[in-house]
Formats: structure tokens, C-alpha cells, sequence
């Protein structure tokens, strides 16, 4: 497991807490939410590695930079924010 995957999911746990702070009414609970938080943060880092190659490289040489992190936690943050939102907005939809 490299560096760039565990900043990833970690910010995307972070992410998908942020996200239900910010949408209360979609939020699934602090352990669901970080559950889809880090699986939202593992898909937007790996995309996003696969989007600007650069950060791939970087990451998987060892080499990683601030920016290369900054990017990393951003990535991970939003993506994580992003799933936990879309299923947050599937389970109301469902429940009504």
C-alpha cells in the first residue's frame, strides 16, 4: 500500500464526515459516513492519479512533494465527500 493510497483514504474519511456536517440530512451516521468517506477517498485519489500522471508518478517513486500531497488530500477529501453525499441522497430517496 503506497503513501499517496493511505493519504487518500484517510482525507476521504475526513471528507465524507465534512460532507454529512455540511448536509445533515443525508448523513448516515459518523462510522457509515467515514466508511464511504474513505472508499469515495480511495476511488478520487486513484482517479486523480490517473488524471494528472504526474502525482502518479510521483507517488509511486517515493518521491512525493507537498504539492503531490496537497493534491493527494484534496482528491481523497472530495471524492470522499462526493460518495458519501450520493448515497446519503440514495438512502432518502429510499426511505421515502
Amino acid at each position: 500500500m503506497d503513501l499517496s493510497l493511505i493519504i487518500g483514504l484517510i482525507s476521504g474519511a475526513l471528507g465524507g464526515n465534512g460532507a454529512a456536517k455540511l448536509m445533515p440530512n443525508s448523513s448516515l451516521g459518523t462510522l457509515w459516513n467515514s466508511v464511504a468517506g474513505i472508499a469515495g477517498g480511495g476511488l478520487g485519489s486513484q482517479i486523480l492519479g490517473m488524471i494528472v500522471p504526474s502525482l502518479g508518478a510521483a507517488a509511486a517513486g517515493g518521491g512525493m512533494d507537498i504539492g503531490s500531497i496537497v493534491a493527494q488530500i484534496a482528491g481523497g477529501g472530495v471524492g470522499g465527500g462526493v460518495v458519501m453525499a450520493v448515497i446519503g441522497m440514495i438512502k432518502k430517496a429510499m426511505a421515502k
